[in-house]
């Protein structure tokens, strides 16, 4: 039973950070594509309509960012290469 949390907002983020981990564009598209729907689902549970319609923008910018190719960010892989290999 849940006292006045939405549990959905909570797994919505949890894909949004997973989404931002993901290692390849399929997993990338996935994971945005079931933050938005998560986010929708938090809409739809939600009664005050304040936090309704920040869901509902929420689900809407999930879905768009799905739409756009990932963009890598090298300067953080190569950060994490060089931590990663010895130095001799």
């Amino acid at each position: 039973m849940s006292f006045g949390r939405n549990v959905h907002v909570a797994k919505a983020e949890a894909a949004e950070q997973k989404a931002l981990s993901a290692k390849d564009a399929t997993a990338y598209e996935h994971a945005w594509r079931e933050a938005g729907r998560l986010w929708e689902r938090a809409a739809d549970r939600e009664t005050d309509p304040r936090r309704k319609q920040q869901y509902a923008t929420n689900a809407e910018r999930a879905r768009a960012i799905a739409d756009q190719p990932q963009v890598i960010d090298e300067a953080a892989e190569t950060t994490d290469a060089a931590v990663r290999s010895p130095v001799n």
